[in-house]
């Protein structure tokens, strides 16, 4: 427990804290227009039970002339503004992850911090449809690859015995982002006003953007796609702390990436002090080497017989994570929940998110202590449970067990669906093909999204003029979590505790 303790030094934390604020910013432009959308679309003027108190912090600059109010626009124009950023999330998704294993991990969030501020600028500055579209597609594409390149980079710097707990990092940060837009809806839903949403995105993308100047590029990356193992090894060092003993982890990287020689360790030492500029990046030096890996690209990750059973254990706990219906609650919770308790829509949201980011940051260490498949069982289970209570609670109107399911469904998502899925990614598959794995993840996450986004409240409404009543739905989610259950306990195996993606699949590689 000390040895661990000692690996968590506090350039590492800074490291995870940047890295994270694109995450963050998903989170942030997946519900920034939940709260404002009857303002922005000239429905109301105004839905903010705080809008005199919000006056007097916003002055005239928010009313000016020169300031659009609102957006004329009907519910398909607002449905395709919400659409397409998943749009925008799935290209990046798609294409960050061969991007990210040609090119590494720094440049690319660096790009993603371009994309977030380019379009928090449309967004804020926009006064049509075409205009909003281009931007939350542009701020979608950051999104996408973000969720790519963040838990990479994290599984990449963490401890191997604390990956799990870090890992969950990425899907803290996304609620956070959640929360934190919609309590500014919650103050900012009138008027003018929600042009600040849209505004603070961009301070956000700034500061993300002058955070990644300090963060090194991936140590493991630069191991197996440079081939540069000293330099990998020093940076891997400095994030670790010198009493750390990374030398288990370093030979992992290939042939040659054992502990160096003495005189190599010296060279090390000697040159501690002028390794790492002014922007705290450390430069390579010419230590051992060895030749770089090859990465496998989108297609030939899903070719390749020791890496297709990866892609298929991915995308399945991708879609499960979305059809189990947790999005129904986070999307549609104003509309679904508005007669449940006595309090406001908005206010009701800000009250399921911040249970969401709680329970996700105390059950952070769980898949580190219980193991990955544990904990992604358990919360299926538990959300096909809370569903049907939910599906039964609306259906006979009993609204206190609605609310008291809703919370629970909430939470048995952050035990294991919301973070373990994007720590499991990079290490289902060496190195070699960590990106293009990612990217056929967050592609699947995607694409599943926009099928509950769409379908829920088609389906829903389909379901109770046939059958009459409510709740119906969440009948099929409930059928959904014993379908995944039965997939996770057949064709996901443990990450926990291996060393490799060969030790996980329980194979031997021959070595001729």
């Amino acid at each position: 427990m000390a040895s661990a303790l000692h690996e968590v030094t506090p350039f590492l934390v800074i490291l995870i804290l940047i890295a994270t604020l694109g995450p963050l910013q998903f989170g942030f432009h997946l519900a920034e227009l939940n709260a404002p959308e009857d303002v922005i679309t000239c429905q109301k003027k105004s839905i903010s039970a705080l809008q005199q108190l919000a006056s007097l912090v916003i002055t005239k600059s928010s009313s000016s002339d020169d300031v659009v109010d609102c957006i004329p626009m009907s519910r398909s124009d607002f449905a395709a503004i919400s659409a397409v950023f998943t749009v925008g999330g799935l290209l990046g998704a798609l294409t960050s992850g061969p991007f990210t294993s040609a090119r590494g991990r720094k440049l690319p969030m660096q790009l993603t911090a371009a994309f977030y501020l380019l379009g928090s600028i449309v967004e804020t500055s926009a006064g049509s449809v075409p205009t909003m579209i281009i931007g939350r597609f542009l701020t979608g594409v950051g999104a996408g690859a973000s969720t790519v390149i963040v838990p990479l980079y994290i599984s990449e710097v963490a401890p191997p015995t604390q990956r799990g707990f870090f890992g969950a990092f990425t899907q803290i940060s996304i609620n956070v982002g959640i929360l934190f837009t919609q309590t500014l809806g919650f103050f900012l839903s009138y008027g003018s006003a929600w042009r600040w949403i849209m505004g603070t995105g961009v301070i956000i993308a700034l500061a993300q953007g002058l955070g990644l100047a300090l963060l090194p590029e991936s140590p493991a990356w630069t191991a197996s796609a440079k081939g540069d193992l000293t330099h990998a090894r020093r940076v891997l060092q400095r994030i670790r702390g010198r009493v750390s003993n990374i030398d288990e982890e370093v030979e992992s990287w290939g042939q040659g990436a054992s502990k160096p020689t003495s005189e190599e360790e010296a060279l090390l030492v000697s040159n501690e002090s002028t390794s790492a500029d002014a922007s705290g990046l450390l430069t390579p030096s010419a230590g051992a080497q060895h030749s770089p890996r090859v990465h496998l690209g989108f297609l030939q990750v899903l070719r390749d017989p020791f890496t297709r059973p990866a892609i298929i254990a991915v995308v399945g706990i991708m879609f499960a994570q979305q059809l189990c219906g947790i999005n129904s609650i986070i999307m549609y919770s104003v509309s679904l929940l508005k007669d449940l308790l006595p309090i406001s829509s908005a206010l009701l949201t800000i009250v399921i998110s911040i249970i969401n980011l709680g329970v996700t940051m105390a059950a952070s260490p769980l898949p580190d202590r219980f193991g990955r498949k544990t904990c992604l069982l358990t919360s299926i289970m538990g959300q096909g449970t809370s569903s049907l209570a939910l599906a039964l609670a609306i259906h006979f109107d009993v609204k206190i067990l609605s609310a008291i399911a809703v919370l629970f469904f909430v939470a048995f998502f952050a035990v294991g669906l919301g973070p373990v899925p994007f720590i499991m990614a990079s290490e289902l598959v060496g190195p070699e093909a960590v990106g293009a794995t990612q990217s056929w993840a967050l592609g699947a996450s995607y694409v599943a999204t926009f099928l509950v986004a769409y379908l829920f409240p088609i389906v829903n409404a389909a379901l109770n003029d046939a059958f009459g009543g409510a709740g119906w739905v969440y009948f099929i989610f409930a059928g959904f979590a014993l379908l995944w259950a039965a997939f996770v306990s057949g064709r996901v195996p443990e990450t926990r505790g291996r060393k490799d993606a060969d030790e996980v699949w329980g194979r031997t590689r021959r070595v001729d």
